[in-house]
């Protein structure tokens, strides 16, 4: 069982009084990245806590008024499904997709002042494919399951950022859904923009993993695995 530790400052109070802050060393140094970048990839397995700490921060930055909204997006890539072999309206295509960011966000804020949010426009939830041709201003947006961007869609995803904005890219590298010999834009953008200022890279690991111990052996055995294959 991982020993969870409290790391650093509160990022922000839930609604029912839960302070989020860091539980493992890997997810303090993730917390650091994304405040002292412009755009923050957060690259690990699933239960580090990329995605929820991603939102978390979207939650700070939007309430200390360093950003006007929060804008969500996911690419609609997943088990072969698309959007456009879906049923229902956008919302309706896109809401399966985004329910992990729908669930942070709603456990930050509790429903009522999620709802209220929402019906202001402060959240703007998209499929990636409709980024493009915007520039995204005074947002912090939260791309989630990276890994199954291709290339071009991370390019044209990352072009996207406009003044007083902030991105954080999260993805599992171990799930990519994308068709076989396809190369994941989440991939190649680690090892293109390593060293590009302004840029942050946090990598979690196994040792990161809060949820139930389980998942933390679980994604041990998996890693084994792969490395012994």
């Amino acid at each position: 069982m991982n020993e969870q530790k409290n790391f650093g400052e509160t990022i922000i109070v839930t609604a029912n009084g839960v302070h989020i802050r860091a539980k493992s060393a890997g997810q303090q140094n993730y917390i650091d990245t994304m405040r002292r970048h412009v755009v923050t990839f957060g690259v690990g397995a699933a239960g580090t806590g990329k995605t929820f700490l991603a939102v978390a921060m979207a939650a700070y930055y939007l309430r200390i008024k360093e950003v006007r909204k929060i804008i969500l997006t996911r690419p609609a890539v997943e088990a072969g499904e698309r959007l456009g072999f879906l049923p229902g309206d956008m919302q309706e295509k896109v809401d399966p997709y985004l329910r992990p960011l729908y669930d942070a966000l709603k456990e930050v804020w509790g429903f009522d002042l999620y709802q209220k949010f929402f019906n202001r426009g402060v959240i703007e939830i998209a499929p990636l494919a409709y980024m493009r041709g915007r520039t995204l201003s005074d947002a912090f947006i939260i791309l989630d399951e990276a890994q199954n961007t291709t290339s071009k869609q991370m390019k044209m995803f990352l072009t996207r950022l406009g003044f007083g904005s902030r991105m954080v890219i999260t993805g599992d590298l171990s799930q990519i859904d994308l068709p076989r010999g396809m190369t994941s834009g989440l991939a190649e953008a680690v090892e293109i923009l390593n060293n590009v200022r302004g840029v942050g890279i946090a990598e979690l690991s196994s040792a990161d993993v809060v949820r139930h111990e389980v998942v933390s052996r679980i994604v041990e055995a998996y890693d084994r695995h792969e490395y012994d294959s």
